[in-house]
């Protein structure tokens, strides 16, 4: 292999070991080659930059996580002490120097490259700050048995994040329910005018549909934030009768539920399940993100998100527009997370009591889909807080189809007085043909004889009128909000 001076502008393939030595990189049990680049390289994943609450970015950051594997070898080394399994003075040590700050993520990184096993690196620089007590660290326990209970950890912290997103964004799409749970609007199916209904019952739908995930949330929890001390391949052979013990203080400390089955690592269908949510979070915040963009269309114009006239811009060449781009953001931040919840699927195969596979992938996977997932509804929930909406126009377009949204009313009118249902179907789809090039279904319907042999035409004018499905739609939207006002309390 050619040598050079260093790695900056050489574009030159190295190998592992000068790599490390020389750019002070990361390795996890490297193999290969690596190609260095010409150039100082800053940053490359967006959500070091552009996306992401700084609360849950650092919930995932190099020493948060270092701490998490640091407070998990403290608490099993104090439950083994007491358990007697090792000297107390000595769980002692590990423990002041666990949370002492002393063990550092340099010497961390520098142990790693040296043993190429990232748990390992950690055990000895905690046995460096730990005097005598050191011999005892990581007492009978796997790497798993310290990362997976670590990873419950950070679960736990990042759902309770997540939980209060999605109360927050059901309460304010309940504020706005009620606020419009009588605004009129034009229902659409397939893209056209169906039948009257509120706004308010939309967004009321919306709440619903968020607070039953906030229900699988809380389903899930107690499968997800969980942990071991079982050993290699889970028996807890290692620590024999007093394995079982062992393991419910340490979780106790710890505040996790335990994995009662697990091979060496927890099981992978606990990340999985989390991941899959998030997929069906993202896909309703797309679902209602998608609404706002639909309704703020030009032609439509019902909704829009609200625009700082003042100093944003919408173009930088059309300087009428006024974009929902928060909106469109969320759409793209959704169909990512959904990506995400795949590899969790494909690691639930590991070989036999465990493998690898799985490990590379989650450290990208886990932090980008709950980052990600935490910004996309902090956007949503900004999004419809803020939202304008013009109720003159929906007025506008429900007045607009000359009565006929309301086929169905007079259809079911003409039934109630007699004529057969499929009948009165036929006529009123006829009625309707051709209705938008010329005159309105109300005018057709209070002309044509077929109508008038069975209802008057103040009858026919009643029937017509928006009004009945309107409030039927705000009943509905009261009645929901009954009963999801009280979970905001939870």
């Amino acid at each position: 292999m050619p040598t050079g001076r260093n790695l900056k502008g050489s574009g030159r393939a190295i190998g592992p070991d000068e790599f490390a030595r020389k750019s002070g990189t990361l390795l996890y049990r490297v193999t290969g080659h690596a190609t260095v680049s010409s150039g100082d390289a800053g940053p490359i994943c967006a959500l070091d930059f552009r996306y992401g609450r700084e609360e849950v970015r650092a919930l995932f950051s190099r020493r948060a996580r270092l701490d998490r594997v640091l407070r998990v070898e403290a608490a099993l080394a104090e439950s083994e002490a007491e358990e007697g399994l090792i000297p107390k003075d000595a769980a002692a040590a590990i423990s002041r120097a666990a949370s002492s700050g002393h063990v550092t993520v340099d010497r961390v990184d520098a142990l790693e490259r040296e043993v190429q096993h990232d748990v390992m690196a950690i055990t000895r620089a905690l046995a460096e700050q730990s005097g005598a007590g050191g011999a005892w660290v990581h007492f009978g326990a796997t790497s798993n048995d310290i990362t997976d209970t670590a990873l419950g950890l950070e679960l736990q912290s990042a759902i309770a994040i997540l939980r209060r997103d999605l109360t927050e964004l059901v309460r304010v799409l309940v504020d706005q329910a009620k606020r419009h749970r009588a605004t009129a609007e034009v229902g659409r199916t397939h893209g056209q005018h169906a039948v009257p209904l509120s706004f308010g019952y939309k967004l009321a739908v919306a709440a619903a549909e968020v607070l039953r995930h906030r229900d699988r949330l809380d389903e899930l929890t107690p499968r997800v934030a969980v942990g071991k001390i079982a050993g290699a391949v889970g028996t807890g052979a290692g620590l024999g009768s007093k394995s079982a013990s062992v393991e419910a203080r340490t979780m106790a400390r710890l505040g996790l539920a335990t994995d009662d089955a697990p091979t060496q690592v927890v099981g992978r269908d606990r990340i999985a399940e989390l991941t899959n949510l998030l997929a069906l979070v993202a896909g309703t915040a797309e679902r209602l993100s998608t609404e706002v963009r639909n309704l703020q269309r030009t032609e439509i114009g019902e909704v829009s998100e609200w625009f700082d006239e003042a100093h944003q811009v919408g173009s930088s060449t059309m300087a009428q527009k006024r974009n929902p781009i928060v909106s469109e953001t969320v759409t793209s931040l959704a169909r990512l997370v959904r990506a995400f919840a795949l590899p969790p699927l494909e690691n639930i195969a590991l070989w036999h009591e465990r493998d690898l596979t799985n490990s590379a992938n989650e450290r990208i996977v886990i932090p980008h889909a709950i980052v990600l997932a935490d910004d996309l509804l902090v956007r949503l929930t900004g999004v419809y807080a803020k939202l304008v909406v013009d109720t003159d126009r929906m007025a506008a377009h429900l007045a607009s189809s000359g009565g006929a949204t309301m086929a169905e009313s007079l259809m079911l009118g003409l039934t109630r007085k007699g004529l057969a249902r499929g009948e009165a179907h036929e006529l009123v789809r006829k009625l309707t043909a051709g209705a938008r090039s010329s005159a309105s279904l109300r005018e057709r319907a209070s002309a044509d004889p077929s109508v008038t042999r069975w209802l008057p035409r103040d009858e026919v004018e009643r029937l017509l009128d928006p009004g009945p499905y309107v409030t039927a739609a705000a009943e509905k939207t009261d009645r929901l909000l009954r009963r999801l006002e009280p979970a905001l309390s939870r």
